[in-house]
């Protein structure tokens, strides 16, 4: 009698290899989460600079700030400045600005929103004001984690 060689994985092969994918995963899959919500947070701060930016080329031209104080398309269009869709769907953008203040005065707030909210629990509400002075209300050491 001859016998045929069978070619092929095992079953135990083939669960090893599902457990070894499984922890790959696992590991793989928080990271990416993280990359994700950092990535977002950092198309925030972009556009909260811009703001800043724009905050301060009004006073040179018109000697006072602008506000936004819902954050919605209309008051950006206002404002001459579009909110990029990325940033419009994960935070709330807004500017409190006080003219009648000794100087002047404005801070940009971004507060996160939907899932944006539930994931960023480390930087939470983003704030820039007319100074530079960037802070944050998350449980992050410093903002210096988040900005």
């Amino acid at each position: 009698m001859r016998r045929v060689k069978q070619s092929g994985f095992t079953l135990i092969e083939l669960m090893i290899t599902v457990a070894i994918v499984g922890i790959l995963g696992s590991v793989a899959y928080p990271s990416y989460v993280s990359h994700i919500v950092k990535t977002k947070r950092n198309a925030a701060e972009s556009f909260m600079m811009t703001v800043a930016n724009r905050q301060e080329q009004t006073m040179l031209n018109a000697r006072s700030y602008f506000a936004v104080a819902t954050g919605t398309t209309a008051e950006w269009t206002a404002a001459n400045l579009a909110i990029p869709a990325e940033v419009s769907s994960n935070y709330t953008v807004t500017v409190a600005a006080n003219n009648a203040a000794t100087p002047p005065t404005f801070t940009v707030t971004a507060t996160p929103s939907a899932i944006q909210a539930a994931k960023d629990t480390k930087c939470g509400i983003l704030t820039l004001d007319q100074t530079g002075t960037k802070t944050k209300s998350g449980t992050a050491a410093s903002y210096s984690d988040c900005w």
